[in-house]
């Protein structure tokens, strides 16, 4: 077998192995349940991140002082019935998911056992500084935001998916369900028939909560401390996040949607991160967290996964070939709102190597370059959550709350992958015109 040809069946080997293994992955259950519950409270973020925008941005050009103020309630309001209460919102979410995912007859029923334990493993007594005070004093059985928000989204996420496996396994065992009968009404019986699961349940958690109180702690501090802050450490990291995001992307050249593994190992971190920065601008202070949600949207994924805003430019300056100017002609609008399904497919980039390099790097230079303008200083972290579908230059003057130098960065990423796209769609240019001649 000749050498090429050897390359060729090893890559094919190894291609075919790793998507084998990531589509399983993609589609364990847990991790498929967590990626549709962020999907449906996504659009509760997009609201806070609204809200942020017209309070730090538009309600100062229109009031002053204590009008100001008053008009701010809005989106503080917004913020507290969104942003500040995720562990819920996640936790509710990611049980009815599970349920419904797992074949779970009645998936909404499972969602009170779960808030309940959720809440049965805060703490009780919380320190706090009073308003108008500098010395912090305990108060005790009363529920801040602080506590029920991003700092709690992976005990809410723990919570959610400990207590719906409990429920379901214990609801089929039948010593523990009770049966009133045909002549109570449907909703009286079935909520008799998982009382004791949901007992037993909700009381393990209790028995937690009164363990770790003891100790001075709680569930929900432990797995911040423990997971969640080691993990978004790790992930939102510069090598970390590019390491990530390149796989997700080198997955999308195989066939496999990208969120098979981004969707599970950035999102959630992300969108802490994400969440943490509209809080602080929220509370008139600086936000700190240079990767998050809009780090993607705004600096690596502009026109799409794979950078491909800079794809459709570089074929629409250099390329006469008339397949791909079709493909671009017809993936132009779509891919001013991030969409860009008919380059993945059409052009394709699915199993074209030489397309494949590009596309995977991209993002990493658009991460590089927005990264370090934040990190010196020249761009603030963005701090207003967007639809991921927000078009560039909108995406960075709206995340940015304003800022114009955001746009020069994404304008500067833009040219320098663009110019990176060109020289290997000219290889693939050639590599489709020859594959034509052969078949002819």
């Amino acid at each position: 077998m000749p050498a090429s040809t050897q390359e060729k069946s090893n890559f094919k080997k190894f291609t075919d192995k790793f998507t084998e293994v990531s589509v399983k992955i993609g589609n364990e259950v847990h991790l498929r349940s967590l990626r549709d519950a962020f999907a449906t409270i996504m659009p509760m973020y997009i609201l806070a991140g609204f809200a942020t925008l017209i309070n730090s941005l538009i309600l100062p050009y229109l009031f002053k002082g204590a009008t100001l103020a008053k008009w701010q309630v809005f989106g503080t309001a917004v913020t507290n019935g969104t942003l500040n209460i995720s562990s819920i919102l996640i936790c509710a979410m990611i049980t009815y998911f599970l349920a419904k995912n797992k074949g779970y007859e009645n998936p909404i029923g499972c969602i009170p056992v779960s808030l309940a334990s959720l809440f049965a493993l805060l703490a009780i007594n919380f320190k706090t500084v009073p308003v108008g005070s500098k010395v912090a004093v305990t108060i005790t059985n009363a529920v801040l935001y602080d506590s029920i928000g991003t700092k709690s989204m992976f005990g809410g996420i723990i919570v959610g998916l400990l207590a719906t496996e409990l429920f379901i396994r214990f609801s089929k065992v039948k010593a523990f369900k009770i049966n009133l009968g045909q002549m109570v009404p449907p909703a009286v019986g079935q909520s008799f028939t998982v009382l004791i699961p949901s007992l037993i349940i909700v009381t393990v958690f209790g028995i937690v909560a009164a363990i770790l109180s003891a100790m001075n702690t709680d569930l929900i501090t432990l797995i911040s401390t423990i997971i969640q802050e080691p993990l978004r450490k790790l992930n939102t990291s510069l090598p970390g996040f590019l390491l990530i995001y390149s796989t997700g992307n080198f997955l999308f050249t195989l066939g496999i949607h990208q969120t098979v593994i981004n969707g599970t190992l950035l999102d959630p971190v992300n969108l802490i991160n994400m969440n943490e920065n509209m809080a602080a601008v929220a509370h008139g202070q600086v936000p700190t967290h240079i990767i998050n949600s809009d780090f993607v949207t705004v600096y690596t994924q502009m026109g799409g996964t794979g950078l491909t805003i800079s794809l459709i430019i570089a074929v629409l300056l250099v390329s006469h070939y008339s397949p791909f100017r079709k493909v671009v002609n017809l993936a132009l609008v779509p891919g001013v709102f991030e969409i860009n399904e008919p380059i993945i497919f059409g052009f394709p980039i699915v199993f074209n190597i030489p397309m494949m390099i590009p596309f995977v790097l991209s993002p990493v230079i658009g991460g590089i370059i927005g990264y370090y303008a934040t990190a010196i200083g020249f761009v603030k972290p963005l701090s207003v959550y967007l639809p991921w579908t927000t078009p560039p230059f909108i995406s960075g003057f709206l995340a940015s709350g304003g800022d114009w130098k955001v746009i020069l960065i994404q304008i500067i990423i833009i040219v320098i992958t663009t110019l990176f796209y060109i020289p290997f769609i000219k290889i693939a240019e050639k590599v489709a015109q020859k594959s034509v001649s052969i078949n002819n």
